[in-house]
């Protein structure tokens, strides 16, 4: 019997499509929480430089690339006093026949990342 993923599951999944981004990139990781409501989700070191990551599951109609900009600006405030980067992952995750459906354990999906989105 298959059944829709839960909130959690989908964080987990969009935290695997990111870390696999960040280390084809080259990120060395120095912590992962992958605990939905704990941030950053990532904390790691690429080029001597600390970043900072926050990966949200997106779900239809909601644009996997929009972001609380006052959160992420309190998220940057505390990067700030590490000398880290601020990044925003948002991925869209739906059903593999049809987006606007949720996914469904042990089928395919469709997903929508556009990359790492650095708060300035």
């Amino acid at each position: 019997m298959s059944h829709k993923l839960s909130p959690q599951e989908l964080h987990n999944l969009a935290m695997n499509i990111v870390g696999e981004d960040m280390k084809s990139q080259g990120f060395e990781f120095l912590g992962v929480n992958s605990k939905i409501g704990k941030d950053p989700q990532f904390v790691g070191l690429k080029n001597k430089d600390l970043h900072f990551v926050i990966v949200r599951a997106i779900s239809y109609p909601q644009d996997a690339n929009s972001y609380d900009p006052v959160f992420m600006q309190t998220i940057k405030q505390h990067a700030n006093t590490f000398d880290a980067k601020t990044y925003y992952a948002g991925v869209g995750l739906g059903h593999g026949k049809d987006y606007a459906k949720p996914v469904i354990k042990d089928e395919h999906y469709t997903q929508v990342y556009k990359g790492l989105q650095e708060i300035v």
